[in-house]
Formats: structure tokens, C-alpha cells, sequence
């Protein structure tokens, strides 16, 4: 990567204007915005509402989130399959009309087994819908999760070869899955197969089950921060924790890490 990442924070506060203020304070470059089902159109002014809400965060740059918890395109279910479709298809376009380039999304999102979804149709959905964002401007990005098949480098790595999503590698997600854990593989090996393919990052220490953990000090995240920093196109860091304490000494360890950064690259 050349050049400083663009930081940014999720959309934890339900109020833009406090939102906007908090992040431009604290030096935040955009925002990581969660959509949710319930935020897609169910009339004709809900978008409206919506688009109003974001354009209050500029100047910040906006990416999209989507949090679509037992919600998969490759369901084995044809009826649970083709809502999933709609689902997404609809976020696609409610990612366009909101002016976005680059959304996020999951497989097996909220799950502990993959036994309901078939990979053969995930990968014919999913490759499906990144078609569908590229005549609409987007690029999707496929996040690892710390269970399923995206837990697995093995299958993260076809799932966007066969596809053609881009990534977004979660580190608090590649630390506590079980490759990483049983040593089978590596966090770089999230990312290393295919570095042109990442374009987001999510940061935080690790999932727990109380939620995500910040980390205590810089050498928590240094090793996987020096990671991201040789992807070529990763240049959107959201630190993704969602209460202000520990959002801001995330913020802290990562300026932290690129401030020496600079300083080596000036040597």
C-alpha cells in the first residue's frame, strides 16, 4: 500500500450529526456504515430518509456494511435462497442510489455449521451478485468470519477466486479461528494468496463473546497491522469496535503503528 489508509469507525451512534462530529474531532478519514434488513426500501420515502441521514456525514467517505445475519445466498432451501437473492440485490441498489462504491458482505453470517448451504449455489449467487454491483459502479468485498467456510484460507481463497469479490480480511476474526488457533495456517494466509484482492480491513483485537475486544497496547496488533500495510489496494482501516473507549485506544494503537511508520519510511 502506498501512502497513509483511510481510518475509519463504524456507525455506532444512531445520530449522524453526532456521528460526524465525533469522527472529524478525532481524525476519523470516513465512516463504515451497517445496513441492515430492515434498512432496505419498503416505500418510496424510506430511501430518501436514509440518503438524507449519510449526506450529513460529509466530507467523511462512506463504504457499506451489510449485516445479514442467516441471510445466504446459497441456502439449500430454494424459498430461503431467493429471499437472500432479493435481499442483497435490493442492497445493491440501495448502495448505488446512496452513492457508494465498495459494500461488504458475509457467507454463513450468524451460523455455527454450514450444513444449510450449498457451495456450488453460494458460489453461482455470489458470483451473481458481484456482477450485478460492477454494472452499478460497486465493488463487493467478501469478509472472513471466525467460523464457517470464510474462517477457512483454503476456501476464502477460492470463494473470491471463483467468484470475483474483492476482500475485506477481518484480524479480530483471523485470530481466533480454528485454522489459526489448531496452527494449520497463518493470518497472512487470509490475505497472501491473493494481496490485490483486499481492499478493506477491519481491526480490533479478537472476537469474544462478549462482543469485539480493543486492544490493550500496539504490540496486540503490530504483527497483523504490518500485514495489511504490504497489501497493495487496502486502504480503508475501520476500527471496528462500537463504544468510544475502546474505539479510541484502537485509534491510539494504530496511529501509534503509522506514525512509526512514517518515520521509518522518512529514514
Amino acid at each position: 500500500m502506498t501512502g497513509r489508509p483511510k481510518i475509519a469507525c463504524c456507525n455506532f451512534v444512531p445520530d449522524a450529526k453526532h456521528l460526524r462530529e465525533f469522527a472529524l474531532d478525532n481524525g476519523f478519514d470516513g465512516v463504515d456504515w451497517t445496513l441492515r434488513p430492515e434498512d432496505l426500501p419498503k416505500n418510496g420515502t424510506q430511501p430518501l430518509s436514509l440518503m438524507r441521514r449519510i449526506s450529513v456525514l460529509r466530507p467523511l467517505e462512506v463504504r457499506y456494511h451489510l449485516s445479514f445475519k442467516l441471510s445466504d445466498l446459497g441456502h439449500r432451501d430454494k424459498t430461503e435462497a431467493e429471499n437472500a437473492v432479493k435481499f442483497f440485490d435490493q442492497a445493491c441498489h440501495l448502495v448505488s442510489r446512496l452513492g457508494g462504491r465498495v459494500m461488504t458482505v458475509h457467507v454463513g453470517l450468524g451460523r455455527d455449521s454450514m450444513e444449510e448451504i450449498s457451495w456450488e449455489k453460494t458460489l453461482t449467487n455470489l458470483a451473481n451478485l458481484a456482477a450485478l454491483a460492477r454494472t452499478l459502479g460497486i465493488r463487493v468485498c467478501l469478509e472472513n468470519l471466525a467460523r464457517g467456510w470464510t474462517s477457512r484460507p483454503e476456501l476464502y481463497e477460492k470463494l473470491l477466486r471463483k467468484t470475483g469479490c474483492w476482500g475485506t480480511v477481518d484480524i479480530g476474526h483471523a485470530k481466533v479461528c480454528r485454522s489459526v488457533k489448531s496452527q494449520a495456517y497463518e493470518i497472512h494466509d487470509f490475505a497472501l494468496p491473493h494481496p490485490e484482492r483486499i481492499l478493506n480491513a477491519h481491526i480490533y483485537h479478537e472476537e469474544t463473546v462478549e462482543g469485539h475486544a480493543p486492544p490493550a497496547k500496539l504490540a496486540d496488533l503490530y504483527q497483523r497491522l504490518l500485514l495489511l500495510s504490504t497489501l497493495p489496494l487496502c486502504d480503508w482501516w475501520v476500527l471496528e469496535i462500537r463504544e468510544e473507549i475502546g474505539l479510541l485506544q484502537t485509534l491510539r494503537c494504530v496511529l501509534e503503528f503509522l506514525e512509526a511508520a512514517a518515520v521509518r519510511d522518512a529514514i
